[in-house]
């Protein structure tokens, strides 16, 4: 490959670092031209998944300002640039290897900083962005009617104190 052409992938992989939110790295050994086929079309939603270079990538990652990816970069290696939803793609990618043991989980990147493999799981074990969301909106919304009932419970209180006095005066007033 000519010296232009290496320059032009590093170029490519260091843009698609810097636009993607978040970034997997993978170890492909074993899978079957299908079963990238059916990885990519899982992913296609919320992340790009390709098989890289790991000298490119290597340098590509030291352009885009992340450390600590080219450690991992050993073997045959494919990346998932995340566009969407980081946890969605991160258990797209663990489900996929449960079912297929030949993809192996190196590490990724989230936000600039570099993930180890556990970590990738712990985000792929998380809830997505709507669920914790609504999860959060509800305690919220728990807290406001609790706090509308403290402002009401004087008030409520003493209408009943009244009513009680009233009906209390209407008895004695009757057995008079």
């Amino acid at each position: 490959m000519a010296r232009p052409d290496k320059a032009a992938a590093v170029a490519e992989l260091a843009d698609q670092f810097r636009e993607s939110n978040a970034a997997v790295l993978t170890e492909y050994r074993g899978l079957t031209v299908a079963q990238l086929k059916t990885l990519r079309r899982s992913l296609s939603g919320n992340a790009n998944y390709a098989v890289v270079k790991n000298t490119l990538t290597a340098i590509a990652a030291k352009e885009a300002g992340i450390e600590g990816i080219s450690d991992e970069l050993k073997g045959p290696s494919a990346i998932a640039f995340v566009t969407g939803d980081p946890v969605e793609a991160a258990k797209g990618l663990r489900d996929f290897a449960k079912a297929n043991p030949a993809l192996v989980i190196k590490g990724g990147v989230l936000d600039g900083r570099a993930l180890t493999a556990a970590e990738v799981t712990k985000l792929a074990d998380l809830e997505s962005r709507e669920v914790l969301l609504a999860k959060a909106a509800g305690a919220m919304k728990a807290k406001l009617f609790q706090a509308a009932y403290l402002f009401t419970a004087p008030a409520s209180q003493a209408v009943r104190t009244v009513e009680a006095l009233r009906a209390k005066q209407e008895t004695a007033d009757t057995a008079a």
